[in-house]
């Protein structure tokens, strides 16, 4: 089922884990839960976040989506994914999607996602916190 307020969701995922991986050392979500209202993700930075992080990722996250990057995919196969990580994919897939936004991020995915950036609206953090292991939940929504 279509739903456009999920592709909104799920693109904010990919940027905000863009950032978490770019400015705050984590290695990609690994874990999440994608929803229509809220959405959760599980991360591990190194070294761990500081209360002033917080505001710092929405407000990377709301610049990515404010230059209105164009998201696009693509197909290649297993042997050319090369660095892409690719826990996400299954096993016996010999194709693996790619997804595209702008020059700011590309990773495997199968799910939804918006044509440009700013159909996500404006992203925010709603709460986080600490799992076991370093983990950080950070759960956010986009309006």
């Amino acid at each position: 089922m279509n739903s456009p307020k999920l592709a909104r969701m799920h693109t904010a995922e990919h940027l905000l884990s863009a950032v978490m991986r770019i400015f705050f050392k984590a290695p990609g979500n690994l874990e999440f839960h994608l929803h229509e209202k809220k959405t959760k993700c599980d991360y591990a930075p190194v070294p761990a976040l500081q209360d002033s992080d917080f505001s710092k990722i929405e407000e990377l996250v709301n610049q990515e989506i404010a230059r209105n990057h164009k998201v696009v995919d693509r197909v290649i196969t297993r042997s050319e994914a090369g660095d892409f990580d690719l826990w996400k994919v299954p096993d016996e897939a010999d194709e693996i999607r790619i997804v595209e936004i702008g020059d700011f991020d590309a990773q495997p995915c199968r799910g939804q996602h918006v044509e440009r950036t700013e159909q996500i609206g404006v992203f925010r953090l709603l709460s986080h916190s600490m799992r076991e292991n370093g983990r950080i939940r950070l759960r956010f929504k986009v309006e």
